[in-house]
């Protein structure tokens, strides 16, 4: 498996290991709660009333509620790719469904029609011209979870349906909608054909309501409404933003990037005065 690939493609050995199958199958797997991880793993030895005795990973029996239990998905399931094929939907599944990814470096997990994307807070080489190129006109199912695959689906669907569609990027700050939303801009600008343009106009656009804050650098602090507008062949023809800004920030963090800019960019007479 190559370097970039591994960030992409699941490795297959483990679901596919008749070991784990076997002991899963001879197990009455479950989940319960874990005030450290939030949920862990047990098997069933007995069952009382409305109680239930399990046993950890670590061989420590435990009293619990049935309420508590949660049902764990058989290992043919373990880091799927789309959690909308999971057999047993609960909390405890889907989170360590997506934690799994994340320690195998899979940031991407469909939800059914929706996109989770879990920060990894470094660069990762799964955003280059050919990553670009894999995912032009391919289906959902075709190739691994991206947000190239999200746009390029509502790119495709706006040429085949003629009708707007939509991107909405959401979570607390520093969860990545930044970036994704430039993911997004970037693989458009790219099959729209307007890349240069559209891509140097994004930070100086983008400038105007970011700001430094204790959490993230880059900190959006304001909402934002991009519009690209698309010829009926497909090529960009013109954008536009729309913001609705943050008046209020902290004493202990940055105003927004742009008077920044302009400050270090002018001349020591200007700064002076």
């Amino acid at each position: 498996m190559s370097v970039v690939s591994k960030f992409l493609f699941l490795d297959n050995d483990f679901k596919n290991s008749g070991v784990a199958q076997a002991d899963w199958s001879t197990k009455q797997m479950v989940w319960i709660p874990s005030e450290r991880e939030g949920f862990q793993s047990a098997s069933i030895k007995e069952e009382t009333g409305n109680e239930v005795v399990v046993e950890l990973d670590n061989g420590k029996k435990v009293t619990v509620s049935k309420d508590e239990i949660q049902k764990m998905n058989p290992p043919k399931y373990n880091k799927v790719e789309d959690m909308a094929a999971l057999t047993c939907l609960n909390e405890a599944s889907v989170l360590h469904n997506i934690r799994e990814r994340y320690f195998s470096g899979l940031i991407y997990t469909y939800s059914g029609l929706f996109c989770v994307v879990v920060n990894p807070y470094k660069l990762l080489p799964i955003y280059s011209e050919k990553i670009t190129e894999m995912y032009k006109g391919k289906k959902r199912h075709e190739v691994p979870p991206h947000i190239y695959a999200v746009t390029d689906n509502a790119y495709r669907n706006m040429l085949q349906e003629r009708e707007d569609q939509s991107i909405l990027c959401t979570g607390e700050s520093g969860a990545g909608k930044t970036e994704n939303t430039k993911k997004v801009i970037q693989y458009l600008a790219v099959v729209g054909e307007l890349e240069k343009q559209l891509l140097q106009a994004n930070p100086i656009l983008e400038a105007f309501g970011n700001a430094k804050t204790i959490k993230n650098d880059n900190s959006s602090r304001f909402g934002k409404f991009i519009k690209i507008n698309f010829d009926n062949t497909g090529y960009i023809v013109g954008t536009s933003w729309k913001s609705l800004g943050v008046s209020y920030r902290p004493k202990i963090e940055r105003s927004f990037h742009i008077f920044y800019y302009m400050v270090t960019g002018a001349k020591d007479k200007m700064r002076g005065g």
